[in-house]
C-alpha cells in the first residue's frame, strides 16, 4: 500500500485540497482528507492520449525493439499513462507490418510503462482537407480492407463525405472501434448522417477542414453544435489560436479532448515526406504546411489553463477523463476509489513532476 498526498487533487467531485490518495494492488483504496501538510502540487489521473504519430526522433510507424522503451519514457515524462500509436495515410498493403509491431508492444508487460489502448489509422480514407498527408495514398473506402483490420485498430479517422463513409462508420463501431471524423470539407448534413451512424470523435478541430461559417457550417459547426460528438484539440497555441480554444472549451465542455498530434519531428521526415521545425517550434513540410506538432500532454494542459482561461479541472477532464471513455476503458481517466492507479504529480506551474502506472511509481 502506497499514499500520495498533493495540496490539490483533480476528483469527480471537483478540486479537492489537501487530500491523500491511497493504492494498493494496482488501483486506487481510498481518496481522503490528508492526515498532514500536503506537497504543493497538483495529483490528476494519468493523461490519455489518443494521437501520437511519434516523439522525438521515434516514428510509430517503424518502431521496434528498444524504440518502444524510448517511447515509452518519453510519454511518461509528459504525464501519460495511456496512448494510441497513430499511423497516417499510406499505401493499404504497408499497415499490416506497422499494426502487428504495434500489437506486439501493447502485449508486453505493463509495469512501469504507459498501456497501449491500441492503434488510431488516420487515414487513408480522407477528404477534401489531407493537410500533411501524402494525397497520392488516399484512397476510397474499402470496406472489404477494413473488415479484415485486426483487433489492434483503437480509433480511426475518416472522412464522412465520401461514399461508403457511412457503411464503413457502422462496421467500425459495431467492432468497438472509435470512429472519428476529420481531414474533411463535409457538410453539415454530411457529418450528421455520419453522425447518426455513430462516429462519435472529430480529429484536431479546426485543422484539417473547411473553416466555419454561419451558412455553411460544415465539420466545425457541427462538431461544436452536436452534443454527440466529442472533440479533439492540438492545443499547441499554433495550430489553434487561443481564442478558439476558448471557444471549444466553451461550447463542448467535458465533450473536449487535448491531443498532441506529436510526430517524429528530429528525424528528416514525416509519411515519407520532409519535415523541418519552423520558427515556431512546429513540424512542417516543406511549403509551410503543418505536419502534426511537437507538443507534450503537460504542455497541452498548461496552455489551455494559462492562454486560454480554461478551468485546471476541465483541462485535466480533457486531458484524461475524456479520452479513457471514449476509448471505453472505465477503469481509469478518474481519481476516485476502484480505479486503476494512473497518476500524475504536478508542480505549481503544471510541470510533470512523478507519474504512477498502476501504483508503482514509473517517473520523477
Amino acid at each position: 500500500m502506497a499514499t500520495v498526498g498533493a495540496s490539490r487533487v483533480v476528483t469527480p467531485a471537483g478540486v479537492l485540497q489537501d487530500v491523500d490518495v491511497t493504492m494498493a494492488d494496482g488501483v486506487i483504496t481510498a481518496v481522503r482528507p490528508a492526515t498532514s501538510t500536503c506537497p504543493d502540487r497538483v495529483l490528476a489521473p494519468g493523461f490519455v492520449d489518443l494521437q501520437v504519430n511519434g516523439v522525438d526522433d521515434v516514428d510509430v510507424t517503424d518502431a521496434a525493439g528498444s524504440d518502444w522503451e524510448r517511447l515509452d519514457a518519453l510519454l511518461l515524462a509528459q504525464g501519460v499513462t495511456t496512448w494510441c500509436p497513430t499511423l497516417v495515410t499510406a499505401p493499404l498493403p504497408t499497415y499490416g507490418h506497422a499494426l502487428a509491431r504495434i500489437d506486439a508492444a501493447a502485449r508486453r508487460r505493463a509495469e512501469r510503462r504507459p498501456a497501449i489502448a491500441g492503434a488510431h489509422l488516420e487515414g487513408p480514407f480522407l477528404g477534401g482537407a489531407p493537410g500533411a498527408h501524402p494525397e497520392e495514398h488516399l484512397v476510397p473506402v474499402d470496406l472489404a480492407w477494413l473488415a479484415e483490420l485486426p483487433d489492434v485498430v483503437a480509433v480511426m479517422t475518416l472522412a464522412p463525405e465520401l461514399p461508403g463513409a457511412c457503411e464503413a462508420i457502422t462496421m467500425l463501431r459495431d467492432r468497438g472501434v472509435l470512429v472519428a471524423l476529420g481531414h474533411s470539407t463535409a457538410t453539415w448534413d454530411e457529418v450528421r448522417v455520419a453522425t447518426d451512424a455513430g462516429a462519435r470523435l472529430v480529429t484536431h478541430l479546426f485543422n484539417g477542414m473547411a473553416p466555419f461559417h454561419h451558412r455553411e457550417p460544415g465539420l466545425a459547426g457541427a462538431a461544436l453544435s452536436d452534443p454527440r460528438l466529442a472533440t479533439s484539440l492540438i492545443a499547441d497555441l499554433v495550430h489553434v489560436h487561443p481564442a478558439a480554444l476558448q471557444l471549444a472549451f466553451a461550447a463542448k465542455g467535458d465533450a473536449t479532448v487535448l491531443v498532441t498530434d506529436a510526430v517524429a519531428w528530429n528525424r528528416a521526415a514525416h509519411a515519407g515526406r520532409a519535415i523541418e521545425l519552423g520558427s515556431d517550434g512546429t513540424p512542417r513540410l516543406a511549403d509551410g504546411t503543418l505536419a502534426g506538432s511537437a507538443l507534450t500532454m503537460d504542455a497541452a494542459v498548461r496552455n489551455v489553463v494559462d492562454h486560454a482561461a480554461v478551468p485546471i479541472g476541465q483541462a485535466i477532464t480533457a486531458a484524461s477523463t475524456t479520452p479513457a471513455g471514449l476509448l471505453g476503458l472505465p477503469d481509469r481517466g478518474t481519481i476516485e476509489p476502484g480505479r486503476r492507479a494512473d497518476l500524475v504529480a504536478l508542480t505549481p506551474s503544471l510541470e510533470v513532476e512523478a507519474v504512477w502506472v498502476g501504483g508503482d511509481l514509473a517517473h520523477g
